[in-house]
C-alpha cells in the first residue's frame, strides 16, 4: 500500500445522514418481523399438528397444544398484520382464547374441530388472495 492510500489519521468518518439512520431502523424492524413470523408460524404449526393428529387418530390431548397455537398466533399477528386495529384484535382474541382454554382445562372434540377448520379457512384465504394488489 502506498502512503497515499492510507486514510488520514486526523480525518473522522462522515456522520450518518438522517436517511441512513432511517434505513438502518427499517432494516432492523424488518429483521425482527421476519423472526416473529418464523417463530409464530413454527409455534402454530406445532400446536396445529398435535390437534390434527388428535383428530385423525382419536387420542386425547390436553390444553397445551392450544396454548402453543394461540401463543404462536399472537406472535405471528404482531409481526405480519399491518393494520393496527386488525393486529390487536387478532392478538387479543388469541390471548383470550388461550386464557379460556387454560382456565377450563379440558379439550372437547368440537374445540379441536373448530381450531382445525378455522385454520384451514385462514390458510386457504392466504393461498388464494394476492398480497400485492395494484392500488
Amino acid at each position: 500500500m502506498a502512503p497515499s492510500d492510507l486514510p488520514d489519521p486526523g480525518m473522522r468518518p462522515a456522520p450518518k445522514s438522517h436517511r441512513d439512520a432511517d434505513e438502518d431502523e427499517r432494516h432492523a424492524e424488518r429483521q425482527s418481523n421476519v423472526i416473529g413470523m418464523m417463530v409464530g408460524t413454527a409455534l402454530m404449526f406445532i400446536g396445529f399438528l398435535n390437534v390434527f393428529l388428535s383428530i385423525s387418530s382419536g387420542f386425547e390431548i390436553n390444553v397445551v397444544p392450544f396454548l402453543i397455537y394461540f401463543g404462536g398466533l399472537a406472535i405471528w399477528a404482531n409481526s405480519v398484520v399491518e393494520n393496527l386495529t386488525i393486529r390487536y384484535a387478532v392478538i387479543g382474541t388469541a390471548i383470550v382464547l388461550g386464557l379460556l382454554m387454560g382456565h377450563f382445562g379440558e379439550v372437547l372434540f368440537w374445540h379441536k374441530q373448530l381450531l382445525f377448520w378455522s385454520t384451514v379457512i385462514v390458510v386457504m384465504y392466504f393461498m388464494f388472495t394476492d398480497p400485492k394488489k395494484p392500488a
